[in-house]
Parts: C-alpha cells; sequence; structure tokens
C-alpha cells in the first residue's frame, strides 16, 4: 500500500494484497490517474467487477485487459457522471463498500450507497465510517434499511494511535488454547475495538482462552475449554481458518456459518482447509451447501506424524496451522507467506517455543 502510494509508476502490482487491490483502485480512480492493476495469478483469479461497477456508474473509465470482472485492469481516467447515490450487494467483500466510502467525501455531491441483501462483515463497515470520523468526515447510516449517506467533506488530519491487530492476536489465541501450561500479554489491543476480529475474544473463551484487559493490552490464561462450539463467522471470517484449526486438534466439536466468503480470498479456504485438516486425521464436513459446515475434532493426536501443511500462498494458512505444532511436530510448507500480514510472525514464535526452519 505505501509503496503504490508512493509510486508514479504507471502500473501499480498489488502481489497478493487484496485489500490493496481494492482501496487503491477506487483512489486510483477518482483521484484520475491513469494506472494498470495488476498482482500475482491468484490476485488476478479473485473477483472486483462488483467495485468497477461502481467506479464506472460514478464516472470512472476503466477497461479489463484479460477476462471480464477481474485484474487486471485499466485505470483511464475519471469524469464524474453526477450520479450520487448507488446500489450494491452487501454480502460479497466488505472491501468493495469500505473502497467506495473512503472516496465519497472527494466525490462533488458525496454519495448514498443502498446496500442490498445481507450485510457480511459489517463491523469491517463500521470501523472504515468510525475511522472517516476521526478525520472529519460526516456519515449517516441507517442500519435497519442498510443506506449510508455521506455528504461531500474534505479530510482534516488527526492524531491517531494505531491499534495492534486482533487477526494476527488470534493465532497467539490459538498457541494458549493448545499449550499445556501458558500466559501471555497481547500488546497494543484495546477492550472497546473496532477491529471485528476482536470478535476472538468472546470465541475463544469456549476454547479455554480467558482474556483480561490490561492498561497495555489483553492478558491471556488458560480456563477449562467446552467440548463444542457454534460460530456464526459472518462478521470475522477471517478467523475461520485459526479457529477451526484450534478445534480439531483440541478435540472440540465446531459448528461453523458465515463462511462463504472464504472462497474468494487468497485461496479457497473452504477447500484449503478440508485437504490439510485430513493430514491432522480431522475433516471439515459440509451439512448445509454453501451454509453449515462442521469440524471434527482428532481423536489422538498422539498417532499424528508430523504432517505438511501446503499453505496455498495464503498467509491465514500458514499461520493457522502453525499453533498445531504446541501439541505435535508440524512442517508448514512456504512459510514465507506470512509476510503479507505478520512479517514478524516466526521470529515471535521463536519466543516461546522452537521452530526450526528445514
Amino acid at each position: 500500500m505505501l509503496r503504490l502510494l508512493n509510486s508514479s509508476d504507471p502500473v501499480a502490482d498489488v502481489i497478493d494484497a487484496g485489500t490493496t487491490m481494492r482501496f487503491l483502485t477506487a483512489y486510483f480512480a477518482v483521484s484520475n490517474q491513469q494506472k494498470t492493476m495488476t498482482g500475482t495469478p491468484r490476485m488476478c483469479e479473485r473477483p472486483i467487477g462488483i467495485l468497477v461497477d461502481a467506479l464506472r456508474f460514478l464516472g470512472a473509465d476503466i477497461t479489463y485487459e484479460k477476462q471480464q470482472g477481474y485484474p487486471p485492469l485499466k485505470l483511464n481516467g475519471f469524469s464524474y457522471s453526477g450520479n450520487n447515490e448507488i446500489a450494491m450487494r452487501g454480502d460479497v467483500s466488505s472491501q468493495y463498500i469500505s473502497a467506495l466510502l473512503m472516496i465519497a467525501p472527494e466525490l462533488p455531491a458525496g454519495l448514498t450507497i443502498q446496500l442490498e441483501g445481507e450485510v457480511g462483515s459489517k463491523p469491517y463497515i463500521e470501523m472504515t465510517l468510525k475511522q472517516m470520523a476521526h478525520f472529519g468526515i460526516d456519515y449517516k447510516a441507517d442500519w435497519k434499511t442498510n443506506r449510508i449517506t455521506i455528504p461531500p467533506t474534505k479530510y482534516q488530519p488527526q492524531p491517531y494511535a494505531i491499534e495492534s491487530d486482533w487477526s494476527g492476536a488470534s493465532y497467539w489465541y490459538s498457541i494458549v488454547a493448545l499449550a499445556e501450561d501458558a500466559e501471555v500479554e497481547l500488546l497494543g489491543l484495546k477492550k472497546d475495538s473496532l477491529q471485528g476480529d476482536s470478535a476472538i475474544v468472546n470465541i475463544m473463551r469456549h476454547l479455554g482462552v480467558e482474556s483480561v484487559f490490561t492498561e497495555r493490552g489483553v492478558l491471556l490464561t488458560k480456563i477449562p475449554p467446552a467440548a463444542s462450539i457454534g460460530w456464526d463467522f459472518t462478521d470475522c471470517p477471517d478467523l475461520a481458518q485459526t479457529v477451526a484449526v484450534c478445534c480439531a486438534v483440541k478435540g472440540i466439536r465446531l459448528s461453523l456459518t458465515g463462511i462463504e466468503s472464504l472462497k474468494i480470498k487468497e485461496t479457497d479456504r473452504i477447500f484449503a482447509l478440508q485437504q490439510e485438516l485430513k493430514k491432522l486425521g480431522s475433516e471439515l464436513v459440509e451439512i448445509e451447501k454453501d451454509h453449515l459446515y462442521e469440524v471434527h475434532g482428532i481423536e489422538d493426536a498422539g498417532l499424528i506424524n508430523s504432517p505438511s501443511i501446503h499453505t496455498y500462498d495464503d498467509h491465514r494458512m500458514a499461520m493457522a496451522f502453525a499453533p498445531a505444532g504446541m501439541v505435535f511436530p508440524v512442517i508448514i510448507e512456504e512459510p514465507d507467506v506470512v509476510v503479507k500480514s505478520y512479517p514478524g510472525y516466526w521470529k515471535d514464535l521463536s519466543k516461546v517455543t522452537s521452530w526450526e526452519e528445514v
């Protein structure tokens, strides 16, 4: 993100960063920049048509260089259409919505977004709006009608302390849950966080981890786990892999809903989980098509012999399966994928256990 914001290169290569692809496509478009947006082969398989259609409606000239609806795409400039109200699906990716919200104040007449259908990852939309408000942007969000209105306003510089990442913290919850004995303090996390993945606090209480907030962050300690848990991941889909692996290893039966969006992430995460959980002697079973899934726990962890986990170029696959190493040896293929969101992951893990790079 930083590299591309500071670059005058006509080609913006986001590599495998979906958030960067979506946010910068909107930003470069509305700021009338001519750019070619591209990324890794997998990035170019991830849909962006909903966002492109919305930007075209607002006045962006965007063409696809290969397959319709997918990167790479060419931004050819922006001429405001006069449209200041748009309808779009709310159940695909909150990043499309956040991308539009952040450019809305820069449009001559602002923007009203009418979200259609169920709204997924709602906490991420609310987080975007509250961050915008911190920097001087007015908005009105009616969640009964799923209608968001932002008038034309100018962003104002303000001091802001950036919170630590709850998504990254989730792996430490898993480590504590799977360790025989543990006490870990995670710094820089807030009790009343805007981040949707702060839901890990309540989820992990069922998996045997208690959270006590301190002046510096949150202290994790072990408590007795439940025998089973059911959770709707609609508002926190990035936690699903971590929780699924942790439940599998601990022998806790897990029912999951709200994970449909995992199919269009860095990889098809549902398929990836199904393949790799088998190597642990567990399985992710589809109970109701595209709705309800179950993870069946491992019967005897002592029988597992150093499974080699394929990561599918997905940072969260690597970090979700690594904590299983607290119980039995596990090999993580292509460990460098963690650089996308948590570059120091392996170094941090080395502080509490021994990890060997092969």
